[in-house]
């Protein structure tokens, strides 16, 4: 699978943190299920690089898996030897991206402000995660496609089903979702994975095109 195509037509980045591991391998099947390809699993959460090469060995040809919240190369270097083929950051670290690029990795680096953004795709960034929009909203998205219209941008913090139409309509290749998508401090039975996998569903129709978007 392409990391790169794929995230750009999976449109949809789903974020587990914190996740109890024994838990990892069927909420990424519940996503799948649902539609969702590809899956990041943050660094802080417990046994993340297991995690990653569990997902990314049971889950081969199925869903692409990534490490998030990596603040450095060594980090990233570690993920991606765990079979991490993208590398996500809540900040711009340039040896970091040198790293995810020199292992042929994705690069999605996190930035904000204009300034930021294009130094994180200058630097290498293949994406750059507009992190957090939870108080800049969709319409902050749209304004930065004036100045900035050849980045590729994926809004992450803040984006939930109510929202999440109006960021794809803004300009976003896509998006990550986080507690929206996957709440990891739910006890998981059978409901959960119903739930999950409903709020999956809704979400991948919603940025592909099949309800509420014309």
């Amino acid at each position: 699978m392409n990391t790169l195509n794929t995230i750009k037509e999976s449109k949809i980045i789903a974020i587990i943190r914190n996740a109890n591991p024994d838990d990892i391998l069927p909420i990424t099947k519940t996503l799948y299920n649902a539609g969702i390809r590809a899956i990041e699993v943050t660094m802080n959460s417990p046994k993340a690089l297991e995690s990653i090469e569990l997902l990314s060995t049971e889950m081969k040809d199925k869903v692409i898996v990534g490490a998030g919240t990596v603040l450095d190369s060594e980090t990233a270097r570690l993920a991606i030897l765990s079979g991490a083929s993208f590398i996500l950051s809540p900040t711009v670290n340039k040896e970091t991206i040198k790293m995810t690029k020199r292992y042929g990795a994705v690069s999605i680096p996190g930035a904000l402000s204009p300034t930021e953004i294009l130094e994180a795709y200058e630097y290498g960034g293949d994406i750059i995660k507009v992190f957090p929009t939870t108080t800049m909203g969709p319409a902050y998205i749209k304004d930065l496609q004036g100045p900035l219209p050849h980045i590729p941008l994926l809004p992450t913090g803040g984006v939930d089903l109510s929202n999440v139409d109006d960021f794809m309509k803004a300009g976003a290749v896509g998006v990550g979702l986080g507690s929206a998508l996957v709440n990891t401090k739910l006890e998981t039975n059978e409901q959960y994975y119903q739930n999950l996998e409903n709020t999956a569903q809704q979400f991948h129709d919603i940025v592909h095109l099949k309800k509420g978007r014309a």
